[in-house]
Order: structure tokens, then C-alpha cells, then sequence
């Protein structure tokens, strides 16, 4: 049987990686230029664990986006909804401070300008789950629009939806309040959130990974993922079951792309097991697999490239009888 393609949508951007560790961008002297962008991160993560991706995003007329699309090119993601601009490919860079805290500095372009007409008319024919990374698809602009509107045409679908807040200050620090209330429409129809702990916090104005979940659930959301670092992940179902699912221990170089991996690779177990959402052990066994990726992730520099195949992962759960 053939199983249902997984569609992103959002930012497709080069990342400057700050080589330098333990400095912020300040003070960075070297960069490496990687493949980079929430969206295609998780699309790259879903082919490399087994799946399909599809991406929808723009990219400017230039040797940055020629690169971009080479790259997803040879990931094999689907890319019936990209499209060309005349203005920049976005640039981001990114450093990893000596608090383990990354640094970014974003120089939006072409993403923003992604339309409703730029959208394929088949983009969600074949489609199973439609996973949102918002970062810079909350702006104002085309993209915030774009998204807006497909969220509704996958709820009418009856498709199962995801969303990734991926909170940048940098972006929104003028007005962090505008932001979330920018994300209610997404927690009200997701049936998979995924936050890190900082973000769940700041979002919930709570304390703790109990009481911010139960305020996602309030808002709509079924399954809410928190990752928690080396820690693993704190899974929360809306019915009230509650569990951390430990990750593995790794030597950390570069955390980019890690929760971008953890839910690529989380949306394709689900489909994989074609167990929908109603058991919640085979959805702690996705989580678990999830996990592994994400922790593989940081063991190398930069988002796409650091993001290990399904046999990588395979063969770290033999080794290790994970």
C-alpha cells in the first residue's frame, strides 16, 4: 500500500553556521553556508527516515537559491511548490554561544513572499499530514497569508495537522505577545505540536511541563512534544496521559535542525505504523525513534546535512539495544 506524502510549508534559507564555538555572532570569525529553513529541514528529515516530503517555498533568483534547490534536489523532496523571486534567498546566521544558547541574525528575503497562487492546486491531493514551522511564516506577508489559508483547506481535508512555533526573539521580541496570539488558529486544529521547553514556558506563562501542556490542550491541541535537550522529550496527550521519553547521550557540536530532525523523523514513524493517533504507546515508540535522530542531529555541523538516514538510526538502536 502506498502511504500518504507529508507536506511543509514555510521559510527555505541559507544558514551561516559560526564555527567558532562559544561565541556569538559577535565575535564569530567563521562561517560554513549550509541548506537551512525550518520547513525543509523537517521535509529532509521525513525522505531521510523513510518517507516523502513535499515543500512549498520561494526562493530568490540567485546562486544561494540555485544552491537550495540543488540540495533538496538531491534529498528527493518534492518540489512541485517551489518557486522562483526576483528578490534575495533569506539568509540566516546562527551561532552556538559558550551557554549552549544559539545566536541568530536573520536577513529576510524571498521566503515572505510566498502566495496562495504559487501553491499547486494538487499540493494536498496525495497528502496525509501538513506540518507548519512558523519562525518567519507568522510575519506579516504573503507567506502569513499562504498559511493561513492552508491550514483551512487541510482541516477541511480532515488531514492531520502539525505545528512547530519555532519562537525566534530576534523576530518578534518587539512584540512577543503578537506572536502567540498569531499561533492560537494553529493550536486550536493541531493535532501535534511540538515546542522546547523555553517555549512552552514562555508561550503557556507557566512553570511547568504539566500546566503549560494542559494550557496547549485547552487551546485545541491533541499531542503536545516538548523537547527537553539531552533530557528526551516530554510527550502530553489532551486525555491526560504524561511521560518523558528519554533521549541518548551524545558529544554536541551543533544543535541546528535537532527538534527540525526530531519531528521529520516523528511524523514519519507515524506514518509508518499507519496507527493514526489513538494509540499512544505506538506514538511514545515514534517519539523514542524521533528522539535518536534529533540527538544524532547535533553530532555534526549544520541543519540538513547533520540529519541521519533511517539506517543510521537503525543501526544506533541494534548497537546500543536501545
Amino acid at each position: 500500500m502506498r502511504r500518504p506524502k507529508i507536506a511543509c510549508i514555510g521559510e527555505l534559507l541559507i544558514d551561516f553556521v559560526c564555527t567558532d564555538i562559544g561565541v556569538g555572532l559577535k565575535d564569530g570569525t567563521n562561517f560554513l553556508k549550509k541548506a537551512g529553513g525550518a520547513p525543509a529541514n523537517v521535509a529532509t528529515a521525513i525522505n531521510r527516515s523513510g518517507g516523502q516530503a513535499k515543500l512549498a517555498a520561494k526562493v530568490g533568483d540567485d546562486p544561494f537559491g540555485n544552491f537550495l534547490i540543488q540540495t533538496l534536489a538531491t534529498q528527493g523532496i518534492e518540489l512541485s511548490g517551489l518557486r522562483r523571486s526576483a528578490t534575495s534567498t533569506t539568509l540566516a546566521f546562527v551561532a552556538l554561544q559558550s551557554d549552549g544558547e544559539r545566536d541568530f541574525s536573520f536577513h529576510r528575503g524571498a521566503d515572505g513572499e510566498l502566495a496562495w497562487q504559487d501553491i499547486p492546486s494538487d499540493f494536498l491531493d496525495d497528502t496525509g499530514i501538513v506540518h507548519f514551522g512558523a519562525a518567519t511564516g507568522l510575519l506579516d506577508g504573503e507567506l502569513y497569508v499562504t498559511c493561513q489559508r492552508l491550514l483551512r483547506e487541510a482541516r477541511q481535508r480532515n488531514l492531520l495537522i502539525s505545528f512547530d512555533p519555532n519562537y525566534r526573539d530576534g523576530l518578534w521580541g518587539h512584540n512577543p505577545q503578537e506572536f502567540i496570539t498569531r499561533c492560537k488558529p494553529w493550536f486550536r486544529e493541531a493535532d501535534i505540536v511540538k515546542v522546547s521547553e523555553e517555549e512552552l514556558y514562555f508561550i503557556s506563562n507557566t512553570k511547568s511541563k504539566e500546566a503549560g501542556c494542559r494550557w496547549l490542550h485547552d487551546a485545541g491541541v491533541s499531542y503536545v512534544t516538548v523537547t527537553c535537550g539531552n533530557q528526551g522529550t516530554w510527550v502530553s496527550h489532551k486525555a491526560g496521559m504524561q511521560q518523558l521519553v528519554p533521549s541518548i547521550c551524545v558529544d554536541c557540536v551543533d544543535s541546528t535542525g535537532a527538534g527540525d530532525a526530531f519531528i521529520g523523523a516523528l511524523l514519519q514513524q507515524l506514518v509508518r505504523q499507519d496507527c493514526g493517533l489513538d494509540d499512544q504507546q505506538q506514538f511514545l515508540h515514534a517519539v523514542r525513534w524521533a528522539n535518536i535522530c534529533g540527538a544524532l542531529t547535533c553530532t555534526r555541523f549544520g541543519a540538513i546535512d547533520a540529519i541521519p538516514t533511517a539506517a543510521e538510526v537503525d543501526v544506533y538502536l541494534k548497537n546500543n539495544q536501545a
